[in-house]
């Protein structure tokens, strides 16, 4: 395969000048007079964790004002496998209220995320996260980010292995740089300020073209949507242990409106490997995605472009020459769903407890504390918790004489488990998108509720409270809800406006397709409706609804994301 030796683009000369990650940000921080940081530095911060933003909300009034945008900071935590001590919980909590907007959300790559913190309180923030053990580095930027692996509470007797994993994957691939220690945690400087001595010896100074997902699934449960991911690892398990991985390459959700040359793609299952080899493969495969992928147009630089410009078969051929050794032929496995299952589950010795969390937003409201409660529950919890993929938390290694005590502080705050809730709500993810968003382009987070009220109701009617249906929605098309594997999804176009997709696989194997542009709520009740009354009367046994509206003729199936705009 020839190498890509094209001219570099903007972003990719600010990674070669950025000193491997220190940029100008320590003079940017220390800069008094805006609440800001330059613009060029807030590309090189991604890599720290952060992103600037700005309260949307806020942006008229200010500019009326002559005042400037309403500027903050969010950090994103690194977790691998979404696992959290009460210790950390608790710190999480305190710094939410201390430094941020008094909320934290969950996010769909099984982590924490801050909103609100002001450009003075940034190092305290991040020095206070290090004092109990948590970092940002890499969770944003051109490298491999938080590493996914599955939450579900049933298969608790493998998921200390496949955490295990997720941590030594993450730990392999973070970037090298002492920059982070530096910048943040006032660590000594490199010798020549790193230019000369230092080396990525797994990135190179360049980094990523973009950014990289991993993620590990555990059968018959995809709850780490695998396929959404650059890296898709499926565990196969003999005897109730983990056996090796079968590995799918260049999976990705996110895509550009108007643009058919930039579509969401699911990842292809390459072969199988023995579980000992995983850091080694994730290595591998990263590798050429640095070497091979798009420095020249950052629209067409993930992983599944790579892959689809450069062929599987190629893909698959530079890998065995880069690991010396070939992947076997991929074992068989089977998947049935890929979201939580709620409420207490019995563990090998332990107790797990799934707990629902809207849109995976933490914050407490005047009839329902919920951020008290599980601050609460951290108080006295002696296990752990478990952030899962759909935004909801585990309560997790629950001893059978703690029990009692966690369920009495269930009830005192009123938390729910979410089995009350309709099969749609329990299944349903939504991105952040207004107001700190950059991106939104419509609301998704503060939105999708209640249209899932309005849709309840159709359900309700046609017989359809508990058949779970997987809802998702993103204020822009960059997928961070990964709705394009839903089986209803809508992805913003403009306020109160999004792009309706139908047909989705319901355990995340097959990508939707548009059905309705540009439609608001009104349009979205008048389509659903005769479809799920339809639905109702004419399913087959077990049939989901995303394969339904297929077998219907409502929509076309799309496997391949090459055929998305087809």
């Amino acid at each position: 395969m020839a190498k890509d030796t094209k001219t570099l683009s903007e972003a990719e000369q600010l990674k070669e000048d950025s000193n491997y990650l220190r940029g100008k940000l320590v003079e940017s921080f220390e800069e008094p007079i805006s609440a800001s940081i330059p613009e060029d530095q807030t590309k090189i911060l991604k890599f720290h964790g952060s992103y600037m933003q700005d309260d949307r909300d806020l942006r008229q009034e200010r500019k009326k004002q002559k005042l400037e945008p309403a500027y903050q900071f969010m950090i994103r935590v690194r977790a691998p496998g979404g696992v959290a001590t009460p210790e950390q919980w608790l710190a999480m909590d305190s710094l939410s209220h201390q430094y941020g907007n008094g909320t934290l959300k969950l996010t769909t790559r099984q982590t924490f995320q801050m909103h609100g913190i002001l450009k003075w309180n940034m190092k305290k923030t991040i020095q206070a996260m290090d004092d109990v053990l948590m970092d940002s580095i890499a969770a944003c930027g051109d490298v491999n980010r938080n590493v996914m692996c599955n939450a579900n509470p049933y298969q608790s007797d493998v998921h200390s292995e496949v955490y295990e994993w997720s941590k030594k994957v993450s730990e392999h691939l973070l970037p090298r740089t002492n920059a982070y220690h530096e910048i943040w945690l006032d660590g000594e400087k490199v010798a020549g300020q790193g230019k000369e001595e230092e080396v990525e010896p797994i990135y190179g100074k360049h980094y990523l073209p973009r950014k990289f997902k991993i993620g590990i699934a555990v059968p018959p449960s995809n709850d780490v949507d695998v396929f959404s991911q650059d890296i898709g690892f499926i565990a196969v398990l003999e005897d109730g242990e983990v056996k090796g991985f079968n590995v799918a390459v260049g999976g990705g959700m996110g895509m550009t409106h108007g643009d058919t040359n930039t579509y969401p793609q699911v990842g292809r299952i390459i072969g199988y490997f023995p579980k000992e080899k995983i850091v080694d493969v994730a290595e591998k495969i990263l590798t050429i995605q640095r070497d091979y992928g798009n420095r020249e147009n950052r629209k067409n630089a993930r992983f599944k472009y790579t892959v689809d410009r450069l062929g599987v078969e190629a893909v698959t051929k530079e890998l065995n020459e880069r690991l010396g050794w070939d992947l076997e032929e991929a074992r068989s496995y089977h998947f049935d769903h890929n979201g939580d299952r709620y409420g207490w589950v019995k563990g090998k010795d332990k107790w797990h407890l799934t707990l629902f969390i809207q849109n995976g937003r933490i914050k407490d409201t005047e009839d329902y504390p919920l951020m008290t409660g599980l601050r609460e529950i951290a108080k006295v919890h002696n296990g752990d918790f478990r952030m899962t993929p759909n935004q909801n938390v585990i309560v997790s290694n629950v001893a059978e004489e703690d029990k009692a005590e966690i369920e009495s502080l269930v009830e005192q705050y009123g938390l729910t488990d979410g089995k009350y809730n309709s099969g749609l709500r329990q299944n349903s993810i939504a991105c952040v998108a207004f107001p700190t968003c950059g991106l939104a382009m419509a609301e998704s987070e503060r939105y999708l509720p209640s249209l899932i009220d309005k849709v309840e109701e159709i359900l309700d009617e046609a017989g359809l409270r508990d058949e779970e249906i997987v809802i998702r929605m993103s204020g822009c098309p960059n997928g961070c809800s990964r709705a394009p594997l839903s089986e209803i999804g809508f992805i913003g176009k403009g306020p109160g406006k999004y792009n309706m997709y139908l047909g989705g696989g319901f355990t995340g194997n097959r990508l939707n397709k548009l059905y309705r542009e540009n439609v608001g709520e009104e349009e979205i009740l008048a389509e659903l409706k005769p479809m799920l009354f339809r639905y109702a009367k004419e399913r087959e046994e077990n049939e989901h609804f995303g394969d339904f509206v297929i077998r219907d003729g409502v929509i076309d199936a799309v496997t391949s994301g090459l055929d998305f705009h087809s």
